[in-house]
């Protein structure tokens, strides 16, 4: 819901959210499939999907290290994931596999599966209550 404007203070707009990765043209088509949202900027190092809303971005980042899950100590930790609203947990997370990613052996609620995208970037698939 938009806010009103408040004079003086800048009007700000979150645009996407950015994935680093190594492979940004490879983890835009998957999700273009997995959400079929089109894509929007497509440069080597660049890559955007443009929903018609705020669209997740992905960046080239050569050295990018995925995060471990469940992390340990001194593990790579997840900052951010995604949650994905799906009807069909089953069918979504099948799908999602036959796209590229991996279902985590851990899956710590019944209503959600938790997956690792092809650059190792956790999302969720779960059922709206």
């Amino acid at each position: 819901m938009p806010t009103a404007e408040v004079p003086g203070r800048p009007r700000a707009t979150l645009t996407a959210t950015v994935l680093d990765t190594p492979d940004p043209r490879g983890l835009a088509r998957f999700y273009a499939a997995l959400l079929d949202w089109p894509i929007g900027t497509d440069d080597p190092e660049w890559v955007t999907l443009a929903p018609g809303g705020p669209g997740l971005s992905f960046q080239l980042e050569p050295d990018h290290v995925p995060p471990v899950w469940p992390a340990g100590d001194g593990d790579p930790r997840m900052q951010a994931h995604l949650d994905i609203a799906v009807d069909d947990l089953a069918a979504a997370s099948a799908r999602s596999q036959s796209l590229g990613a991996t279902e985590a052996a851990f899956q710590p609620q019944e209503h959600v599966r938790v997956h690792l995208d092809p650059a190792g970037h956790l999302f969720c698939l779960y059922l709206p209550e």
